[in-house]
């Protein structure tokens, strides 16, 4: 079996707290190669490293501000985390397994509220502006603001090195809209193994198969026939067969092109565990 890769997996989060090393180890048994952590707030910023000094070049680090943890004082904790971003890059210059592989999650949220839609917008565009200063792929979390997000990135679209658009739910025209980002990709998760989804039809009709990553965003959103259970990384294995059987491929290249997918984008490759 070709390994492969969960790119969104928080698993620095309490929930995994008394259970952490199993949960890696079952993700290793599902044929999982790598996972990527994304950061989402000041405090995660020691527990995404931790997790990844923990288990290096198996896990990997991102660092940003997660639109729902926006409030009045983003500038101040963006500035812990550009500290951050450049201590990293020159203490770690020869250990990269550690080294921030991308700057997210960070986006746009207008889901429950706006209250803080001025924040969240501006600090977006300036981690879009760390995205092209430091050459790092974005993680974009976006729900109910997919105009506004796209408004922001397109002055800087010819020098964005690329990303993900995470947790990807819609149709096959705000499918089109986000590909016109010819350097990102769409990240593919447990939703599209819920009955109810259109994933399944929409995907194969408007996205190319190298055009998508696999994800978890563990602990949420866990994929059939764990639906309602907490998450985790191994299960990523289930949304690889979901989109073998959607594009009409098998398991194996939907791994080897997703692995393409990411290797490109992060540079990261998946380490052989089965």
């Amino acid at each position: 079996m070709i390994p492969f890769i969960d790119t969104h997996a928080h698993l620095d989060g309490e929930e995994f707290d008394e259970d952490l090393p199993q949960a890696i180890q079952r993700a290793k048994d599902a044929g999982v190669g790598a996972i990527f952590l994304p950061g989402i707030d000041e405090s995660s910023i020691a527990s995404v490293m931790a997790v990844c000094r923990q288990y290096p070049g198996y896990c990997y680090p991102m660092i940003g501000l997660q639109p729902e943890e926006v409030r009045d004082d983003w500038e101040r904790v963006l500035g812990v985390m550009q500290q951050e971003l450049e201590s990293s890059r020159n203490s770690l210059a020869a250990d990269a397994p550690l080294r921030y592989i991308a700057v997210g999650e960070c986006g746009l949220d207008f889901y429950w509220s706006r209250e803080f839609e001025q924040q969240q917008l501006k600090a977006f565009e300036r981690q879009v502006e760390w995205s092209v200063q430091y050459q790092l792929p974005l993680m974009i979390h976006c729900r109910k603001a997919q105009n506004e997000l796209l408004h922001i990135m397109k002055p800087y679209e010819k020098e964005l090195p690329g990303g993900v658009f995470h947790c990807f739910t819609g149709n096959q025209k705000e499918a089109e809209a986000y590909l016109r980002f010819d350097r990102f990709c769409l990240g593919v998760g447990g939703v599209s193994t819920f009955k109810s989804s259109h994933l399944r039809e929409d995907l194969p009709a408007a996205v190319p198969l190298n055009r998508i990553v696999l994800e978890t965003d563990s602990p949420y959103m866990a994929p059939v026939p764990h639906r309602g259970k907490r998450n985790e990384s191994a299960y990523v294995a289930d949304v690889r067969l979901t989109l073998a059987q959607a594009y009409g491929v098998s398991a194996d290249e939907v791994a080897q092109v997703t692995n393409q997918n990411v290797e490109k984008l992060f540079g990261v490759r998946p380490l052989a565990v089965c």
